[in-house]
C-alpha cells in the first residue's frame, strides 16, 4: 500500500494494489474509488485532503494479538507529513 500527497493540488492518493483500474466511482465531489475488473478496491483519491482528513499526521497501526497482552497493538508507527 502506498499513500501519496500532492501539496500543489491538496490531493491524497491511497494505492491499495497495482492492478489495472476498470472503473472509477465517485463517492462524493471529493472522494473517488478506483475499482478493478473483479470489483476490488485499487485506489482512493481524496481531493481537498486537508479538509477531508486528519493531515498533516499519518498513523499506521497493525493489530495483532500478543501472548502477554492480547488486546494490545503489536506495531504502531506515526509519521508526520
Amino acid at each position: 500500500m502506498k499513500i501519496k500527497y500532492f501539496s500543489d493540488t491538496d490531493t491524497a492518493l491511497v494505492e491499495f494494489s497495482n492492478k489495472a483500474v476498470d472503473e472509477t466511482r465517485e463517492i462524493n465531489e471529493n472522494i473517488y474509488l478506483d475499482i478493478d475488473r473483479a470489483g476490488n478496491l485499487v485506489a482512493m483519491t481524496i481531493e481537498h485532503a486537508k479538509q477531508q482528513t486528519n493531515l498533516p499526521f499519518l498513523s499506521y497501526e497493525q493489530i495483532e494479538e500478543s501472548p502477554d497482552h492480547p488486546s494490545q497493538p503489536a506495531k504502531r508507527l506515526g509519521i508526520p507529513i
